[in-house]
């Protein structure tokens, strides 16, 4: 058996409260079905430019949105040497941010 710390359970048991579980119903089915529209909307596309569709991961191409997903979240972020962090970093947040309140 392995030792678990105290404080591991209580960040655990916070993190899971309540309200977290009680969204699981509603975004579980949202996001999956984000997934399969995704996949629907790339096979109608590859049909109507008469090309093979999103068919190499897994079987008839049901993970792809999967692939996908994991691929955006580990693409390394480059930064250049020369460029400003701050303004790198929050230049695109500031941007969005004032598109959507005006």
């Amino acid at each position: 058996m392995f030792f678990v710390p105290k404080f591991a359970l209580f960040i655990l048991v916070s993190f899971l409260d309540v309200d977290f579980i009680k969204c699981l119903p509603i975004l579980l089915p949202l996001i999956l079905s984000i997934a399969f529209f995704t996949l629907f909307e790339r096979k109608v596309l590859a049909a109507m430019q008469r090309r093979r569709g999103p068919n190499v991961v897994g079987i008839y191409g049901l993970m792809q949105a999967i692939a996908d997903g994991l691929k955006l979240v580990l693409k390394e972020t480059i930064v250049p040497s020369t460029a400003n962090l701050f303004i790198f970093i929050f230049a695109p947040i500031i941007t969005f941010t004032l598109s959507l309140t005006g």
